[in-house]
């Protein structure tokens, strides 16, 4: 929830913990007040791609990289139509943007957006206090919104927390909409829309897919209709706990034993879909450098994530679930958090992180390249 106007960029802000935590800084962006679940991201590039993610919804991103803004804002990386982060948390904004592709300044597109930001705190001991602490409530006043400290922290204790928030029909597409292949169309996918990123569909027509993204309220009837050769699963946020209709569907389509591929939320529903159950992360993952390994193959990748939920299922053993054995396929490196499954007896996988590198490394790419080779194989 945010409120806002326009107003000068030095003008003093605050930011608000549940727990009572205040730092204090200049506002960045709009001027006013917003509420969200305050998380950090180590990405050092891709501001403008992680601002555009429907997954950051309802959260207040923390930018551990000192300096943000310095490439500007284009208009060809947004990852949506909109910024959906509640605000914006940055230790040292960029005075003037440089970048051959830069049409603005990433301050006057916040202002422009209406999110309320801060600058001119120490994200350091900020993102070590969400470490120690978890990710929070939390809230950004500046202008006229401030208040008493007291007021402030009472206004953030208020507001609602991210578990057992159902928030991925609020940033899903109404309509469907088609992306055709790029070159010869070999295949049909339907995309079930939780909060997909621009990036995602457009991995899969570089590979002769046309993706039809379908809203996260599609019905199995709808999802067919389309003869699709796979079904995606989306990224979305809050708490897959909340989603019954996804996992209804999900469970529908394994069933029928179409290829199946989910990311990250779409991660999560395949989860609950086997049986698995889900939780909420201390803090989270989130940036373009969590380092995890692929166990089909041994090998070590760099990948981008945005999560704070994950699948509670077995590291250790192959498990039984009504379609068969499944199995995590990928581990982070860093918490031996589930990062991924598979299904050994049908074509469905999913990873919790984004393979379609909007922004990030490329590591993970092959991942579409295993989705089109279990409909070439289904196919066959």
């Amino acid at each position: 929830m945010t409120t806002s106007t326009r107003g000068a960029s030095k003008a003093p802000a605050v930011l608000v913990l549940e727990d009572g935590r205040i730092f204090r800084g200049r506002a960045y962006g709009a001027v006013g007040e917003t509420f969200g679940e305050a998380v950090f991201s180590t990405g050092m590039t891709g501001y403008q791609e992680t601002l555009t993610d429907p997954s950051y919804d309802r959260q207040i991103v923390v930018a551990t990289a000192p300096q943000i803004g310095n490439t500007g804002w284009n208009d060809e990386d947004d990852e949506s139509s909109r910024i959906w982060v509640s605000g914006y948390v940055v230790r040292d904004p960029a005075r003037v943007p440089s970048n051959w592709r830069a049409k603005r300044s990433l301050d006057d597109e916040l202002v422009a957006q209406n999110i309320v930001g801060i600058s001119g705190i120490d994200t350091r001991a900020l993102t070590r206090h969400l470490r120690e602490r978890g990710s929070m409530r939390s809230g950004i006043f500046s202008g006229e919104a401030l208040g008493t400290d007291a007021a402030l922290v009472e206004k953030v204790q208020a507001q609602p927390a991210m578990k057992g928030l159902s928030l991925y029909e609020e940033v899903a597409t109404k309509e469907a909409y088609v992306v055709p292949a790029i070159g010869e169309k070999k295949f049909t996918v339907a995309a079930i829309d939780l909060g997909i990123k621009g990036m995602t569909p457009h991995r899969m027509a570089e590979r002769g897919i046309e993706v039809h993204v379908l809203p996260a309220t599609a019905t199995e009837d709808d999802v067919y209709a389309v003869a699709p050769d796979g079904v995606f699963f989306s990224n979305g946020p809050g708490d897959p706990a909340t989603a019954e209709g996804p996992v209804a569907l999900m469970t529908a389509v394994l069933a029928r034993r179409t290829p199946l591929f989910g990311i990250c939320f779409g991660n999560q529903i395949l989860g609950r879909a086997l049986g698995f159950g889900t939780y909420k992360l201390k803090y989270g993952h989130r940036g373009i450098n969590q380092p995890v390994q692929d166990r089909t193959t041994g090998k070590v990748e760099v990948t981008a994530h945005n999560h704070g939920f994950a699948v509670d299922a077995p590291l250790d053993k192959v498990s039984e679930t009504p379609f068969g054995r499944a199995e995590v396929s990928h581990v982070c490196l860093n918490d031996q958090v589930v990062e991924g499954l598979q299904l050994l007896d049908q074509p469905a996988f999913s990873v919790q992180y984004h393979p379609e590198a909007a922004a990030g490394p490329h590591d993970a790419a092959y991942l579409f390249d295993r989705f089109v080779t279990l409909m070439e194989g289904q196919r066959a």
